[in-house]
C-alpha cells in the first residue's frame, strides 16, 4: 500500500508560512551548497501530490512554470472547481479519497498541505510519515504545521539528518 507523507519545512517554533502564507523565509533549493536536503531523492519517490486551495494559491504566485507538472496533483477545495491541465480539484469525502488514492498501486503520495489539509489527514489517520526539514528561524507568529485543534497523535522517530547549513531533517513513521 502507498503511503501518506508530509513532506515539509517549518521554522523552529512550528510554523509552515507567515501569517500571510507568506514563505519568503524558505531557503532555496538552489544554493551555494548545492544541498538539496534530499528534496531530489523524495521527489522520485511520489506521483501524487495532495494540496490545500491556499496552498495551491500560493504555489501559483511562484516565478515560471507550475512545479508538479510530472505528477497527478490534486487540490482540495470545498467549493467546487474545474480542473486544468495540471489539478484535479477535489471536494469529496477527504477520508475516502485518500483511502482509495492509497490503495491504488503507484509512488508515494506528497502531502504537501497546507496547515488545514494536514490537520484533516492527521486527525482522520491518514498520515503515514513525517519528513520535517527544521530551519533555524523563529519566526514567533505564523501558521502552523497542523494549524489548530488536531487531536493527538504518536509518531516513532526513523532517521534523521543535519545539513551545513544548519537545517535539521527529521523523518518520523506511524
Amino acid at each position: 500500500m502507498r503511503k501518506v507523507i508530509l513532506y515539509a519545512a517549518i521554522s523552529i517554533d512550528g510554523f509552515i508560512a507567515r501569517e500571510d502564507g507568506n514563505i519568503d523565509w524558505l531557503p532555496p533549493l538552489n544554493n551555494e551548497n548545492n544541498d538539496d536536503y534530499e528534496y531530489n531523492s523524495f521527489y522520485e519517490n511520489i506521483d501524487v501530490t495532495l494540496i490545500g486551495r491556499k496552498t495551491y494559491q500560493q504555489i501559483l504566485t511562484f516565478p515560471g512554470h507550475f512545479p508538479y507538472r510530472d505528477k497527478k496533483n490534486y487540490v482540495f477545495s470545498h467549493e467546487k472547481q474545474k480542473p486544468n491541465e495540471f489539478v484535479e480539484f477535489v471536494n469529496d469525502d477527504v477520508y475516502e479519497f485518500v483511502n482509495q488514492l492509497k490503495s491504488q498501486s503507484g509512488k508515494d503520495i506528497w502531502l504537501i498541505g497546507g496547515a488545514e489539509l494536514n490537520k484533516t489527514l492527521l486527525n482522520l489517520g491518514l498520515i503515514d510519515e513525517l519528513i520535517l526539514t527544521i530551519i533555524p528561524i523563529v519566526l514567533g507568529k505564523g501558521i502552523h504545521l497542523f494549524g489548530q485543534q488536531s487531536i493527538e497523535q504518536q509518531f516513532k522517530y526513523c532517521d534523521s539528518k543535519i545539513f551545513t547549513t544548519g537545517y535539521v531533517q527529521i523523518k518520523y513513521t506511524i
